[in-house]
Formats: C-alpha cells, structure tokens, sequence
C-alpha cells in the first residue's frame, strides 16, 4: 500500500481507488482495472477476457445494424493504454496478452470504397458514402507501439510487434516487426538463433 502511495502520489491513489471500485461495479471481476473515464457504445456486443487493463479515456464504438454480429472481443489479460479507439460495424477480434500503447486506432470500417469496379464519388459527402467493412483480428502476444493505426481487413499475426506511428493497411506476418506509413516488415524473428533478423528493403 505505501509503495502504491509513494508510486501515484495522494491525488493519483484516490483516482486509483475510484478506478478500482468502477471496474469491479461495472465490468465484473474479471477485468483487472479499467480507468475512468471511458466510453463504450454498443457494449452488449463487446466482451474481453480475464485480467483487462485499460487506460484513460478507452473509447470503443461498436455499431449495430450494418453486420448481422458486430463484436468487439478482447482476450485474456490484454492491457489497452490511455485514449485507444476502437470501432467496429463487423469484428474487432484481439487476442490473449497483447499490449496496445497510447492513442492507437483500430477500426473494420471506412466511408466509401476506393479500389476496385465500384468506388465513391468524391463529390458525395463522407459521411454520406456507404459503410465498407471487413474483419480485424491482433492475434496472441502482438506488441502495438504509439500512434498506431490499424485499418479494414488486417490481420496481424502471433507475436508480432508494430512500430509507433505506423499505419497497418496489409497483413503483418507472424513474428514479425513492422513499421513505416503503410507497414512494412523490417524484422523477422529466427528461432534457430533467437534473434530478431533485419530485412533487406527495396
């Protein structure tokens, strides 16, 4: 307790224990602590698993009406920090012991198609243009560092870790660093050497 004390100052302990209390009331003992303030719309079709931690100003937006099954679904003992963002008109699916930092935005769903036969006139309002969407899933372990945007369709698989400021618009590879604006893999991880191998890049 005093070292709690001495960690977060007497301000920051009472807003710990509110915090404490609001988890236990509102998420049930399942989840380890979720910061207040937070915003969740939808939150019948969001679920997370046992040890969920976020951090302030968790804002997750799960938009019935447009899928059958919209869902947010969190897995065990996933830590989420501050002013993360998810939105989901389809499937937000994260794994078990991912770690997401600041400010991160994940999202299944754009205004207005942009590739392909059919794309949206520009001379439409945004929001006035259809909902596209596909499915977003983090698998187990994945690292996303500050700043990251997670776009429609991504599959990011096990382990692998996304540099800060990066912008995933394509399927990162298992055990594998990405970064850049779009992601790219930088790293590899060799399991023969147990070290993470750079990548030539052209």
């Amino acid at each position: 307790m005093n070292s709690l004390f001495s960690q977060y100052g007497f301000f920051g302990f009472c807003r710990l224990i509110r915090d404490v209390i609001f988890t236990k009331a509102l998420f049930s003992f399942r989840a380890r602590l979720v910061r207040y303030p937070f915003y969740i719309r939808g939150k019948k079709y969001f679920s997370f698993g046992e040890s969920f931690t976020s951090g302030v100003g968790l804002r997750i937006d799960v938009f019935p009406g447009l899928s059958d099954f919209p869902s947010v679904t969190i897995g065990d003992r996933v830590q989420i920090n501050d002013y993360v963002h998810i939105a989901a008109t389809n499937s937000v699916k994260i794994g078990n012991d991912v770690l997401i930092a600041s400010k991160v935005f994940i999202t299944d769903h754009n205004h207005g198609r942009y590739s392909g036969d059919f794309q949206d006139d520009p001379r439409i309002p945004p929001a006035s243009r259809n909902l596209v969407f596909a499915p977003v899933t983090i698998d187990d372990n994945v690292w996303i560092g500050e700043l990251v945007s997670i776009l429609p369709g991504v599959i990011i698989g096990k382990g692998a870790i996304i540099g800060a400021n990066s912008v995933v618009n394509s399927n990162i590879p298992e055990y594998s660093i990405a970064a850049g604006v779009p992601a790219r893999v930088i790293k590899i991880y060799d399991f023969e050497s147990s070290k993470w191998i750079r990548i030539n890049q052209r």
